[in-house]
């Protein structure tokens, strides 16, 4: 399989030196984007032990290591490059993942990746206007998007009605797998409220 992630010389030798020092045995290196496709996406680098390589993970086999690639991430990770620069300090470890925030949405993708998509690009440009934004916690087995709300959208005294009557109208409608959303956020906290209680 040809390597999805550039991961230079410099970079590779860079992890490999990483990967000696903890002195550990069958020791390989995962990368994965925790919050795919969103505005809060971050690119990780993790050491993997043998017992934590996922089976659906894309192996590089490198000369010198070997890095497991998280599978929902691929789609996240075109373009990316891992690369340590020498400076007067000694050098920094790079990672650059032009795509990891850039919504890359498919009927193949994740039940999270595409409430995701809906979320940052229908429902929080609407809740904008009034200063909040919402972001998805956790898809439950039961089908059932548990969400916290924050900015504006934290303390209001509307929030049951945007949450039933705006987004879980439209998440259900576009995500079938949907079968009802949760508020698990803190409305005591009310002083940037859009609308106090």
């Amino acid at each position: 399989m040809t390597n999805l992630i550039n991961i230079t010389k410099s970079g590779e030798e860079y992890l490999a030196k990483l990967i000696k020092d903890k002195n550990e045995d069958n020791l390989s290196i995962r990368i994965f984007i925790s919050d795919p496709g969103t505005p809060k996406a971050e690119t990780c680098l993790a050491y993997c032990k043998e017992e934590e390589v996922v089976p659906d993970d894309m192996i590089m086999n490198l000369e010198l290591i070997t890095v497991y690639v998280d599978k929902r991430s691929i789609p996240f990770l075109e373009d990316a490059e891992v690369n340590f620069d020498t400076d007067n300090f000694g050098g920094q470890l790079t990672i650059k993942a032009p795509n990891a925030r850039l919504p890359n949405i498919s009927p193949d993708s994740s039940v999270e990746d595409r409430i995701n998509y809906v979320i940052y690009n229908e429902i929080n440009p609407m809740l904008e206007s009034h200063g909040g934004d919402v972001s998805l916690s956790e898809f439950t087995e039961d089908g059932v998007a548990v969400l916290q709300f924050g900015g504006g959208c934290q303390g209001c005294g509307m929030v049951d009605v945007t949450l039933k009557e705006g987004i879980e109208k439209t998440l259900i409608e576009q995500i079938p797998e949907l079968t009802a959303v949760k508020d698990i956020t803190d409305h005591s906290m009310d002083e940037n409220a859009f609308i106090k209680s």
